[in-house]
């Protein structure tokens, strides 16, 4: 590799909340996740600059019907589905997103395309109007699994807080907390950060999650961060970009996290994160019991399955 290349990283998630069922339910979200990391990866190896390196590991997960975000995504109390995207190009600092959208695969591709738009984050009737001009074709992301759970709950009052995190009954118990998120540094050392969720499931029409605002999804030129779970929460703690700014300041990314998640742990928030920094560093935390996400350090590939439950800070 050239003086002036830097070799490039990937971390990407794909959830966080409550134990895998046995080892039979890690393998398989561990087998979604590397297949993701390895074409990303692979692109980023060739030059892909990061903001699409992460629309690409964005769709593939958006993609996947096991994970809350495109295909897969969970209903709201009126039984619609309403996705939030957005993505960040630290090298530019530019925020862009979409809020509550509906009838489309990838969400993450009008988050992108508002990058270079003088209004960067547009919310339900302006995300499907510029689906329209887009010409983009309309799609159900609806499921079966997603389907049955909605229904098992309409006929309890929606007793739980939120649906599952993972769309397979046979992977999880009672798992929740479902977003994707990806973070990369690209061969010339630009970051960017973009993260997607379908909600949490069932709850009030018109709730905003933290996966379409900065609270959720952040990067500068000296770090990235994308964060899953209880969006509330995230959003209490400014979580991403209390992360980037300790960064920013001149902490480590491992100081800076292991910093924002005691804290967090302390206010009882229930939620995880993955980074990394202009120097390769990769990062990852929760407070939840399980984080679902997986990285390649530009050596090999690794995930945080079987992290201990607690609060937790990791590197690679």
């Amino acid at each position: 590799m050239s003086a002036n290349r830097v070799q490039p990283k990937l971390i990407i998630h794909g959830g966080a909340g409550s134990s895998l069922k046995g080892k039979g339910g890690a393998e398989a979200v561990r087998r979604s996740l590397f297949a993701v990391v390895e074409e990303v990866h692979a692109q980023l190896g060739l030059g892909v600059a990061a903001t699409e390196a992460v629309v690409l590991g964005c769709q593939l997960l958006e993609n996947d019907p096991r994970f809350n975000a495109g295909t897969g995504s969970v209903l709201q109390s009126d039984g619609q589905i309403r996705m939030s995207a957005s993505l960040m190009d630290g090298a530019k600092q530019s925020f862009s997103g979409v809020i509550n959208t509906s009838r489309m695969k990838n969400p993450i591709d009008l988050a992108a395309f508002l990058q270079d738009s003088s209004d960067r984050v547009l919310s339900e009737c302006g995300a499907a109007e510029l689906l329209r001009e887009l010409n983009l074709p309309l799609y159900d992301p609806l499921t079966e699994v997603r389907l049955q759970e909605w229904i098992q709950e309409r006929a309890g009052n929606f007793d739980k807080a939120m649906a599952g995190v993972v769309a397979e009954r046979e992977l999880v118990s009672d798992a929740r907390r479902g977003t994707i998120g990806v973070v990369a540094l690209d061969a010339h050392g630009q970051i960017a950060a973009g993260t997607s969720t379908g909600g949490k499931g069932f709850e009030r029409i018109g709730r905003v999650s933290d996966s379409a605002m900065p609270a959720g999804n952040y990067a500068t030129a000296q770090a990235g961060v994308s964060c899953t779970g209880i969006g509330e929460d995230i959003i209490d703690e400014c979580l991403a970009p209390r992360i980037v700014i300790r960064v920013t300041d001149g902490q480590s990314l491992q100081a800076a996290m292991q910093k924002s998640f005691s804290e967090a742990g302390q206010h009882h928030r229930d939620l995880g994160a993955i980074a990394l920094d202009a120097t390769g560093a990769i990062a990852w935390g929760k407070t939840s019991e399980v984080l679902l996400a997986a990285y390649h350090n530009g050596e090999g590939m690794g995930d945080t399955l079987d992290m201990a439950m607690g609060v937790q800070v990791g590197t690679a």
